[in-house]
């Protein structure tokens, strides 16, 4: 077992550099399997996702370098449409294989994908547009069979019935090399969707519209043999929890290499908070008020609005407010694990009957205690919360916080933290 040994109270402060996004560069590990010459990616965070699907690509025939933060992907000479089930099973991402692989292939067999248990998360809006492309899918066992007909993948018009990051990427991602134009309506907005729009542009596919609501692919039945690189944009969820770290630890932080207009919707309640923060061009600076303040009713919303990924951390953020605050979760039923953990550090929270608003009354200080991280933001909450603690915190299952940060240990160290990693 693997955890984090934190004793709070430790002022953060100094100046840290934000690394690649998970949330980019798991979709683009995917879309690389279109690629039949040698694939750079830069700024490629280390973390254990990162690794478990370097194990697929690998899985399927292709042969990777690793070397500090770039990533030399080479193609594969033999390509199987058989994903590992081991790494299917460990993370939901693993579905965006499909639409990657009914575009090289023609099919691909894998195992219902895993990942961190948020309540329901439907694949149903893959399977619909990639069906709607002329795909065949069926279930077995947990297991899902797919192949496309004789007339290959064809353009078509798929209007999602909710902007599924993940269902817009999958479709994004077959529809380059589909006959024809496809049109993506009510598609995800948020920065990820770009970052893969334009590795597939440096491909060689034509897409318009990435970043609205609307995408237009105009598919091609060619090969794509490019050399090509490509730099991961930096981590805004990362970011996020960093500055909420020292927001709840009085704390005098600036981050670099940053895309502030990316973080707003959630720096502008760490403002309400009362924290002062200072954007420039590729990085942000936050001071901390001595306490903070309560922030007014926080829905979690699709981009542009405030990420369900950062709604943990800003509960912990919460706990120690100076009154009451409110947080609704509007996108993941489930996403409430860090609840009961921390009411375990003092924390007064209360969920509604429907479990999707917390109402946090604020408590002077939490205190340390033995916690569990169900989740990987679950995780990072519970690791914030222990940063201002009184005494010693454990936080046990740190290999869900090690899903999406590279080494949190090492960066809140560098910034004055008091955290180690243990494996006992």
């Amino acid at each position: 077992m693997r955890q984090y040994r934190i004793r709070g109270g430790k002022r953060l402060s100094g100046e840290l550099s934000i690394g690649g996004a998970k949330n980019s560069v798991l979709p683009i590990l995917a879309a690389a399997c279109l690629n039949e010459s040698e694939t750079i990616i830069h700024n490629c965070p280390r973390i254990s996702d990162t690794l478990e699907t370097i194990k697929i690509l690998e899985g399927i025939g292709f042969r990777t370098e690793f070397l500090e933060n770039t990533l030399k992907i080479y193609p594969a000479k033999d390509l199987s449409h058989e994903i590992p089930d081991e790494c299917v099973k460990k993370m939901r991402s693993s579905i965006l294989f499909m639409g990657a692989l009914l575009a090289q292939t023609g099919k691909v067999n894998l195992a219902l994908p895993g990942g961190c248990n948020l309540g329901e998360r439907a694949i149903n809006l893959h399977i619909r547009g990639l069906e709607a492309m002329g795909a065949k899918i069926c279930e077995e066992e947990k297991k899902l069979f797919c192949k496309i007909g004789e007339n290959g993948l064809n353009g078509a018009k798929i209007k999602l019935d909710f902007p599924s990051v993940g269902a817009t990427e999958n479709l994004l991602i077959a529809a380059v090399k589909a006959k024809g134009e496809t049109v993506i309506e009510n598609a995800a907005r948020e920065p990820e969707i770009s970052d893969l729009a334009l590795f597939l542009k440096k491909l060689g596919a034509e897409i318009r519209g990435a970043g609205t609501g609307t995408i237009i692919i105009n598919g091609t039945n060619k090969n794509f043999r490019k050399k090509i690189a490509h730099e991961i944009i930096p981590d805004r969820i990362v970011a996020g929890t960093y500055l909420v770290a020292a927001a709840m630890t009085t704390g005098d932080i600036k981050l670099t290499n940053v895309r502030p207009f990316e973080l707003a919707p959630f720096t502008m309640y760490l403002s309400e908070m009362g924290c002062n923060l200072r954007a420039e061009e590729n990085s942000v600076t936050l001071h901390a008020p001595k306490r903070l303040k309560a922030a007014g009713r926080i829905i979690t919303k699709v981009h542009p609005g405030f990420l369900t990924d950062m709604q943990a951390q800003f509960v912990a953020a919460l706990s120690i407010a100076d009154k009451r605050s409110e947080i609704t979760e509007t996108i993941f039923e489930g996403r409430n694990s860090h609840v009961p953990e921390l009411r375990k550090m003092g924390a007064n929270i209360h969920l509604t009957a429907d479990k999707q608003t917390f109402e946090i009354d604020g408590v002077e200080r939490l205190r340390g205690a033995n916690v569990a991280a169900h989740d990987l933001r679950c995780g990072a909450a519970l690791v914030l919360a222990a940063l201002s603690a009184d005494g010693e915190t454990i936080v046990q299952n740190s290999e869900f916080v090690e899903r999406g940060y590279e080494s949190i240990e090492k960066d809140l160290t560098s910034l004055g933290g008091d955290i180690k990693l243990e494996i006992v």
